[in-house]
């Protein structure tokens, strides 16, 4: 297993409960891992451009991701780094 070396803190991290009910935790502990280490997932270089420069200048920073059973959920840490929230695209 490859370790990840923190790029940003994530604050409090919750869970909305559709997501908590569709996802496996060590889906979700991954992609946070992940996310944290400053890889946004899958993506497009557009939006991956977008989270480097809003990692630099302190603003909102989402990623996407899918879960083993393919799941796709996104991961947003607000721009003051108080919190971080796994959710599902339709929970947004």
């Amino acid at each position: 297993m490859t370790q990840r070396i923190a790029r940003l803190p994530l604050g409090r991290t919750v869970i909305t409960p559709n997501a908590l009910s569709k996802l496996l935790p060590v889906d979700v502990l991954s992609a946070l891992a992940r996310h944290a280490s400053g890889d946004w997932g899958e993506l497009d270089a557009e939006d991956w451009q977008s989270n480097q420069l809003a990692l630099e200048q302190g603003e909102r920073l989402l990623s996407s991701y899918h879960s083993a059973a393919g799941v796709k959920f996104w991961i947003i840490t607000e721009s003051d780094r108080s919190v971080t929230t796994v959710l599902l695209p339709e929970d947004y």
